[in-house]
């Protein structure tokens, strides 16, 4: 099965809102910008900062079948950007601790649910292809 980019903002959509509420488009845009740091969510170059955070076994047990290890809200405060952070927050009407809570929990099964059977990983050549994949639109 091959997961599309709009599968994978979907079941963002879904988890973001089931616990911040909120209009689907708003948390759109915001998650758009928030992940991936442009216009549209990238899987890849969230992947790609995690593993420049040092946290690619992380990223590896989100893409591969298993269990999921965990973020902490800090780390992954580190990884999107304190000030990407901080503007979500507030384009959300949240605090910040509220959007990382809500996103360390829903992050995860967002990358896992997009590469179930390990088929998004395996057809990017594996977490190094995934990486370089994200570092093309660097």
């Amino acid at each position: 099965m091959k997961v599309t980019l709009m599968d994978f903002k979907k079941l963002a959509l879904s988890m973001v809102a089931q616990k911040l509420g909120g209009n689907n488009a708003a948390i759109g845009g915001v998650l758009d910008s928030l992940v991936g740091g442009g216009n549209q969510m990238d899987i890849g170059s969230l992947v790609s900062g995690l593993k420049e955070k040092g946290l690619g076994d992380v990223a590896e047990s989100w893409l591969g079948d298993g269990e999921n290890k965990e973020i902490s809200a800090e780390q992954l405060k580190d990884v999107l950007g304190a000030e990407k952070v901080a503007n979500a927050a507030a384009e959300l009407g949240t605090d910040e601790g509220s959007l990382l809570d809500t996103l360390k929990d829903a992050v995860p099964q967002m990358v896992d649910k997009s590469s179930s059977g390990g088929s998004l990983l395996d057809s990017v050549g594996g977490l190094g292809g995934l990486a370089g994949m994200a570092k093309k639109f660097l």
